[in-house]
């Protein structure tokens, strides 16, 4: 990994205006790596018996996993998720990002979300790092 990975905390230099409420608070971040945590609300029920729909925890992973890349352009390309348990309203979960592999603008980071020692997902996340910001042509 290039010299940018050495330990240091960091700040977040992406996703600076994304609504933390729905996709996690950061707890740390250190080059290549990531841990962002997250209380599931009523608002993020799929039924009347609180389970938490799957978007949320996703949207919490792919965060994750934009910090541990940590460039102001940083784009999700492609996702290998699994999810292992559910999720219920009021629970907290945690996920903790790790870049895998780095070559050039391209990046595979791991996330694993846990509810305590349980991991509810797992997902393999391919980023890319555009020169510009996607929406400019």
């Amino acid at each position: 990994m290039s010299s940018r990975y050495r330990a240091r905390k960091m700040e977040p230099r992406t996703h600076l205006t994304i609504n933390r409420s729905l996709c996690g608070e950061p707890v740390a971040l250190e080059g290549g790596r990531a841990t962002v945590a997250l209380t599931a609300t009523p608002e993020m029920a799929a039924d009347e018996r609180g389970l938490v729909h799957g978007g949320f925890i996703f949207g919490l992973a792919d965060y994750a996993a934009m910090l541990a890349v940590n460039e102001p352009t940083v784009v999700l390309a492609s996702a290998d998720s699994t999810f292992r348990a559910p999720v219920v309203v009021g629970e907290r979960v945690v996920a903790e990002a790790n870049v895998t592999e780095h070559e050039g603008k391209r990046y595979r980071v791991h996330v694993d979300v846990r509810r305590g020692e349980t991991v509810v997902m797992s997902a393999d996340f391919s980023c890319a790092v555009p020169s510009r910001h996607v929406l400019d042509r």
